[in-house]
């Protein structure tokens, strides 16, 4: 038994710098024996009581048949499962799905595809549970690519294809990324992908209407990246710091509106290389591509596959080897030796209701509006800075939320000291709210006070924040339409979420941002800002 077994692989960084780096000399090792005529024996599992399930719901060939042919390296099980002649088409759920299947075989690994985002993470939880439950050996899932979300794998084997190129040095990399940056889900892996390198610029071409979402640009800033952007190939060879390595993806019209696929010409011209371009690229330049190309109208024309800017042969071959390793490590029959540093579980503690100082003011007369409380409690600062019609909707939600059909009083105001408006909710004779109300009151409204009141005095004030996790309140949803927690899709999934710095929420399945409004779905009143 080691730190890897029974792992899930739903992410990159479900790996750490240091387990990734070990998956990546393992594989160079399995290589180097591979190619002197050996046949790998230390790296095979050999437990035909361990089953992998090939679990695809969206066409694959590579992904599919590389991870078919590392699970027959490794002897174990292999069960092929069709879901367009399963239950699915009778509307059985995932979750019930694999239940099942962890029924008839314990031991079980589960490599998924899936346009549904965030899947491996749920069924983590899900059959983690379950699995205890029956006394079943923890189930491990691999996510071999999830919607516009991510393709951890696939990453994998990218990043050991440009050591490979780098000879094995991760001082730094400049890499260009040529092509769907937004659809692109290995393209999205790359932000936690190339942390292996001490020193990142990175380069990202492609029209405005398929660049990289801001989110994953601004996390690879975060990450210490040099990001730089440009529209076409042609616009960035006219300048001088030109990449030595360049990652293409083709244009995923399948997951594009109408609009953008009446553009595709347009799009793919500006992010397809030229023969007429060759004289311009670096010395030793090489060419990578997750394939499948476009067999019509690749972003890599066919006339490179002869020279030496070909890089993707040979990085389609190292998903073969790297999934194997990671089939090994996941199975606990490698990682006996892993000294390094392993993943931090994700943790979601952290206060958000902080005390503040009272200050006791001379009272004022209150002539019209709100009435001065002698005992209760008084949400204040509502949607500070806003304007009048956008408070009102704010406090008309938070009451809806909150269920406050009491007798009391609200209104907006202008605030004494900045001169902004802010909105109140004066509540006689509330004594307290419960936890699940303060959790709803901080990811409705983070940054309001609650004053306690007695006797016409405030006796305590508290600054509630945005908290740490979010998980199942009531009118709370995603709203990527393709999260796995989607009502739609009707899986027993509690939305959840996950604070991000001071100000946005992350869904803890697909990994979609949110500002503290958006979360609520069609419960919210309020603009969106």
């Amino acid at each position: 038994m080691n730190k890897f077994h029974g792992r899930t692989i739903q992410l990159v960084r479900d790996l750490s710098t240091d387990e990734q780096i070990y998956l990546y000399e393992q594989t160079r090792r399995l290589k180097d024996e591979l190619s002197q005529g050996g046949r790998g024996e230390d790296f095979r599992i050999k437990d035909p009581d361990l089953a992998a399930y090939l679990f695809f719901m969206e066409d694959s060939t590579r992904t599919k048949e590389s991870f078919r042919n590392a699970a027959k390296f490794h002897g174990i099980t292999v069960n092929d499962f069709d879901a367009k002649s399963s239950s699915f088409q009778k509307k059985e759920s995932i979750t019930d799905t694999v239940k099942m299947l962890l029924g008839y075989n314990p031991a079980s690994l589960f490599i998924i595809r899936s346009r549904i985002e965030g899947v491996c993470r749920w069924l983590e939880t899900a059959m983690g549970q379950y699995a205890e439950t029956m006394g079943f050996p923890k189930p491990s899932f691999i996510n071999a690519g999830d919607g516009r979300h991510e393709h951890p794998t696939q990453e994998f084997l990218d990043e050991f294809s440009f050591l490979e190129h780098l000879s094995w040095d991760r001082s730094q990399i400049h890499i260009a990324l040529v092509g769907d940056l937004f659809h692109g889900r290995t393209i999205h892996s790359k932000v936690d992908g190339l942390g292996i390198f001490s020193e990142v610029r990175v380069d990202l071409i492609a029209p405005p209407d398929i660049m990289m979402p801001g989110y994953y640009i601004n996390a690879m800033k975060e990450r210490g990246f040099e990001v730089r952007i440009f529209e076409s190939i042609q616009e960035y060879l006219d300048q001088h710091q030109v990449a030595s390595i360049w990652y293409f993806t083709r244009l995923q019209l399948e997951r594009m509106g109408e609009r953008l696929q009446n553009r595709a010409g347009e799009l793919r011209k500006a992010v397809t290389f030229q023969h007429d371009w060759m004289n311009r690229l670096p010395p030793g330049t090489r060419f990578f591509h997750p394939l499948p190309r476009h067999s019509e109208t690749p972003t890599i024309p066919s006339f490179l596959d002869t020279t030496p800017l070909n890089g993707w042969d040979a990085q389609s071959r190292n998903g073969y080897l790297t999934r194997i390793i990671e089939i090994g490590l996941l199975g606990g029959t490698l990682g006996a030796d892993f000294s390094g540093t392993s993943i931090v579980p994700q943790s979601f503690d952290g206060s958000f209701i902080f005390e503040a100082p009272v200050v006791h003011r001379k009272k004022r007369e209150y002539k019209i509006g709100i009435r001065p409380v002698e005992n209760g409690m008084v949400i204040d600062h509502i949607g500070k800075g806003k304007s009048p019609q956008v408070i009102w909707e704010h406090i008309s939600t938070i009451r809806r939320l909150l269920n406050l059909n009491v007798v009391s009083s609200h209104g907006v105001y202008r605030s004494e000291g900045e001169g902004v408006f802010k909105g109140i909710i004066s509540l006689p004779g509330q004594r307290d709210f419960e936890q699940q109300a303060m959790e709803t009151l901080g990811a409705a409204a983070p940054g309001c006070t609650l004053n306690r009141i007695q006797v016409a005095q405030v006796v305590q004030k508290l600054r509630i924040g945005l908290p740490p996790r979010v998980q199942g309140l009531t009118g709370t949803r995603c709203k990527n339409e393709d999260c796995v927690s989607s009502p739609e899709l009707h899986e027993p999934i509690l939305p959840d979420f996950y604070r991000s710095g001071e100000n946005l929420l992350i869904c803890r399945f697909c990994e979609t941002p949110h500002s503290f409004n958006e979360i609520w779905g069609s419960s919210w009143a309020g603009e969106q800002f």
